[in-house]
């Protein structure tokens, strides 16, 4: 069952970076009072490093317990250990060798130099075991209840290396699969698929720059998930827009309320 979005729109993509910063704080510290731990997935891109920096940055970032937080990825390009345009490098960068997390409980997906060699398919059924091991039987399926799960939305409304038309969006069975033939380099990916993503409790989507405004005014418009994958992520209790103005420039005011930020 889908939640119906919320919407919050900053002034520019800093202060929408620092509000999400702080916001994810307190959602982590949260469920680590409730229940000793949390896990959050991550996002690459312009906008989750921007968060990742903004919350390096944030004065707040000690009242999370770093050691009791899981760390997963949404998608993950398709290359060597430590290249620049892998995510977990740029993640590593923004804020995770600045924190005292524990090395077992960040999930970092297979690269290409890994145990699965070139074999994008062996890499993603090895990360949907991985996810399923972490599964508890309060899950009720093979992934855990992510606490917060972060996606950008691209300027063709993907989310994750979910692509409009391609068949990983259609998939509905498996939770991770590999990727070939991305419209935007490099092709060959590894992603969490659409069943995956709903399965956590929050889903925030982020988008800030004028590029944004027409994924985000089709995703929040009623279009279907196959055409437009940002519409069909959405979260068990809540589904959450981060935007800048200009990413909101396109929408109906109608849809959210005047920004106080």
């Amino acid at each position: 069952m889908s939640t119906a979005p919320q919407l919050v729109v900053h002034r520019d993509k800093e202060l929408m970076a620092q509000a999400a910063a702080a916001r994810l704080i307190t959602r982590i510290v949260d469920a680590q009072a409730s229940r000793g731990s949390a896990s959050v997935v991550l996002t690459g891109g312009r906008n989750g490093n921007g968060l990742l920096a903004a919350l390096a940055a944030a004065p707040a970032r000690d009242a999370v317990d770093w050691s009791r937080l899981d760390l997963w990825w949404g998608d993950e390009r398709f290359l060597p250990e430590g290249d620049p345009e892998r995510n977990v490098t740029q993640a590593r960068q923004a804020l995770l060798d600045s924190v005292p997390l524990d090395p077992k409980r960040v999930h970092a997906m297979p690269a290409s130099d890994g145990p699965y060699g070139d074999d994008v398919d062996a890499a993603a059924a090895a990360y949907a075991e991985e996810l399923a091991r972490a599964a508890g039987p309060e899950n009720h399926g093979p992934v855990p209840t992510f606490d917060v799960l972060m996606l950008g939305v691209g300027p063709d409304t993907h989310v994750a290396s979910l692509f409009p038309e391609l068949p990983a969006v259609r998939e509905v069975d498996r939770t991770v699969v590999g990727v070939h033939g991305a419209p935007k380099p490099p092709p060959t990916r590894v992603t969490l698929t659409l069943p995956a993503i709903r399965a956590a409790r929050e889903v925030w989507l982020l988008a800030a720059g004028e590029d944004k405004a027409q994924a985000a005014a089709i995703a929040l418009s009623g279009a279907g998930e196959i055409q437009a994958p940002a519409a069909g992520a959405y979260g068990r209790s809540r589904t959450l827009w981060l935007l800048d103005a200009a990413a909101a420039s396109e929408l109906p005011r109608s849809l959210y309320p005047p920004a106080s930020a």
